[in-house]
C-alpha cells in the first residue's frame, strides 16, 4: 500500500511486504512486495493513531500525490484488497471502509505496510465494522500485463509454471516465481535488498522480477524471489 516519507508506503522507501501486493504512505507490493499466519488487527485507537500521522488524521485527504485516505493507501493496494467494493479510491471511503481494508493488509504484509506510522499496531481486534460491500460488476482479468510490466528473463532460467501460484488476502491467484529467496509475511522489496545486498536496491529486485511482481509495493508471502 504505501510508503511516503514517514516511512508510509511510497516507493522511496518501498518498504513493500509481501499483493505482497507490494509493497509500497499508508498501508501494498508486494509487494504494495506474505506468508500464511494468524490474522493481524488493531484496536480502533490505534487506526486512528496511524491515520494522524499518515495524513494528520484526515480520512477524505486527497493531495494528488498518489496516496488517498487516512491511511494513504495507493490506488493499486487498496484494489488488490478489495478496497474498490467500496470506492474508486481511499479517500471516497468512510473511515470505517478504509480500516476494514487495513485489517486485511496488516494481516497479508504486517506493520511493514506502515513502516514509520505503524510500528505501535497491536493483534487486538478492531471493534469498528464497514457496510457489507456492493460487490463491483466490472471484472478484471486477473492474468493482463501492461507491455511495460512483462520484462524477460535471461534464457538461462527457466520461466514459472502457469500452475504454480500463490494466493493473494483477496483471493487472487498470482505467480510464484522460482527465485531463490521465499517472500515470508512482514517481508518488502527494499527490506529484501537490504538484508541480502542486493546492488541497486529495490528497484534492481523489482527489475529482475518484474515477470511475477507487477506492483513493487505489492509482494505476497509464498512468492520466489531472484536476488541477482
Amino acid at each position: 500500500m504505501l510508503f511516503s516519507g514517514k516511512g508510509k508506503h511510497r516507493r522511496p522507501s518501498k518498504a513493500v511486504r509481501a499483493i505482497t501486493l507490494a509493497g509500497v504512505t499508508g498501508a501494498a507490493v508486494a509487494a504494495p512486495l506474505m506468508a500464511a499466519g494468524n490474522a493481524s488487527a488493531a484496536t480502533a485507537s490505534e487506526w486512528d493513531k496511524v491515520a494522524q500521522c499518515e495524513s494528520g488524521g484526515n480520512w477524505s485527504i486527497n493531495t494528488g500525490n498518489g496516496f488517498y485516505g487516512g491511511l494513504q493507501f495507493t490506488n493499486s493496494t487498496w484494489a488488490a484488497y478489495g478496497g474498490t467494493a467500496y470506492a474508486a479510491r481511499a479517500d471516497l471511503a468512510t473511515k470505517a471502509q478504509q480500516i476494514a481494508i487495513a485489517e486485511k493488509v496488516l494481516a497479508g504484509q504486517g506493520k511493514g505496510a506502515w513502516p514509520v506510522c505503524g510500528t505501535g499496531l497491536s493483534s487486538t481486534p478492531y471493534n469498528g465494522s464497514a457496510p457489507a460491500a456492493t460487490k463491483s460488476t466490472t471484472t478484471k482479468s486477473t492474468t493482463t500485463r501492461s507491455t511495460d510490466q512483462a520484462a524477460s528473463r535471461s534464457t538461462t532460467r527457466t520461466a514459472p509454471s502457469a500452475s504454480k501460484t500463490v494466493t493473494t488476502p483477496a483471493g487472487k491467484k498470482v505467480e510464484k516465481g522460482d527465485g531463490e529467496y521465499k517472500v515470508v509475511k512482514g517481508d518488502t522489496l527494499s527490506a529484501i535488498a537490504e538484508k541480502h545486498h542486493v546492488a541497486g536496491g529495490w528497484q534492481k529486485l523489482f527489475k529482475l522480477n518484474k515477470d511475477i511482481v507487477q506492483d513493487a509495493d505489492l509482494i505476497y508471502p509464498g512468492q520466489q524471489l531472484h536476488l541477482k
